[in-house]
């Protein structure tokens, strides 16, 4: 016997399906709220991953957390805390959830503009004359590697037929071991590269399907590994450091912190990004001179 017509949802039913659907999500914040297991559950989380809650600004690891309550249908902090003791694999969720990585080559073009015509020509003026031709560059908080590989390609325009005879060293770290990964293998799809023109694809990636390769030079002069900012020992001797929308989770005085550790890697005389949200503080920002303020770009005094 066959099944009957099937009536198709209105307009009307379909939006207040929605209405209820925003409303259980009200309440469930609401209730997460006031959960007294939220720390319980950070103090967990931090023993078992080595990932330190407590240097997070606490309204932004709340709100990330929540991501993965809601997902899992957990109904309190405590639920999801059994959770992640019965499944072992939701820890690597969460983590991709707690550490975003929002990334494409040449993101924001206007600061990779000033990058290109004044910050890379004079540093490669600085190392020209040197026996040792040596330029360093750190991407930290690096992503899946656009915006290390986005630096190897104005690098390469900028020097041209010179660019083998300088020792490049562009340094991208994380600590998101999945993004890293990607960042090795070096595989973007067409919106990573969305800010590329034809030419700059061409010459710098291989096509594969629908994604893209980039060139082995390119690999041979990257290094990308897991780093925490925090916690980690220092990395030194850079010429350059891109630190972008990386901090502005932390709270202030590890902002500050980060900042002046920044100061202590560059070589004098070193450039220094930040994202365009975020600011120096406190005594980090006697250590730098502003070079340009709208893209957020400093340069290192002492």
């Amino acid at each position: 016997m066959g099944n009957g017509p099937v009536r198709k949802a209105n307009d009307s039913e379909i939006n207040k399906e929605k209405s209820k659907e925003k409303n259980r999500e009200i309440k469930t914040c609401q209730n997460l709220e006031k959960d007294p297991g939220f720390e319980l559950l950070k103090r967990h989380i931090s023993g078992n991953t080595g990932f330190n809650c407590e240097y997070y600004k606490e309204a932004h690891f709340r709100r990330r957390i929540n991501v993965r309550v809601r997902a899992t249908n957990s109904e309190s902090y405590g639920a999801y805390l059994k959770l992640l003791k019965k499944d072992p694999q939701e820890y690597e969720f969460l983590l991709n959830t707690l550490t975003i990585n929002v990334s494409e080559f040449f993101r924001n073009p206007e600061t990779f503009r000033i990058i290109e015509k004044e910050v890379i020509p004079s540093l490669v003026k600085n190392r020209s004359g040197l026996f040792l031709r040596s330029i360093r560059i750190w991407s930290a908080g690096c992503a899946a590697g656009e915006e290390a590989y986005s630096l190897a390609i104005l690098l390469h325009r900028t020097l041209k037929n010179d660019f083998k005879k300088y020792r490049i060293r562009i340094i991208g770290t994380d600590i998101d071991i999945q993004s890293l990964e990607k960042a090795k293998k070096g595989v973007y799809n067409q919106n990573s590269l969305k800010n590329l023109d034809s030419v700059t694809k061409e010459r710098y990636f291989f096509k594969q399907g629908d994604n893209y390769q980039v060139i082995d030079e390119f690999k041979s002069i990257t290094q990308f590994k897991n780093h925490d900012l925090i916690s980690d020992p220092r990395i030194d001797h850079f010429d350059l450091i891109f630190c972008r929308n990386v901090m502005i989770y932390f709270k202030k005085e590890i902002q500050e912190q980060l900042q002046l550790n920044f100061c202590k890697n560059l070589e004098k005389g070193g450039f220094f990004i930040i994202g365009k949200s975020e600011t120096l503080l406190g005594t980090a920002s006697s250590f730098f001179r502003p070079y340009n303020t709208r893209e957020r770009l400093y340069i290192k005094e002492i």
